[in-house]
């Protein structure tokens, strides 16, 4: 099936919009590595606040990305796990820590020869 541009533009856009911006790939990462309760979640991520983190998996939730399950009952009743959905992101999420970790050896690489 080949795409036009525009249609690849149209899709760039849809990521972005869905998981753009400074935390939804840290916060998927760290569901993804285990970390299920709200305050797990908050303290494997550096820098990010209750409130925002709050606000992303709100916004997660309704994008299912993030299901977001309640026990009363249970000691810490809520609890947050990735959707299938949400796991088919993992291989590009994992593809886009090498190259980060790549970039970032580049870069020092360079500014050593500097």
């Amino acid at each position: 099936m080949e795409r036009n541009q525009k249609e690849e533009f149209q899709a760039l856009q849809d990521t972005i919009y869905v998981l753009g911006g400074k935390w939804k790939l840290p916060i998927i990462n760290s569901i993804c590595n285990g970390n299920n309760r709200f305050k797990e979640i908050k303290d494997s991520i550096p820098g990010i606040t209750s409130r925002m983190l709050s606000k992303e998996l709100k916004d997660m939730e309704l994008n299912n990305l993030v299901k977001r399950t309640e026990d009363r009952d249970a000691k810490v009743p809520i609890l947050y796990e990735s959707t299938s959905y949400c796991q088919s992101f993992g291989p590009i999420i994992s593809e886009m820590i090498k190259w980060g970790i790549s970039h970032r050896n580049h870069i020092k690489n360079r500014e050593a020869k500097v």
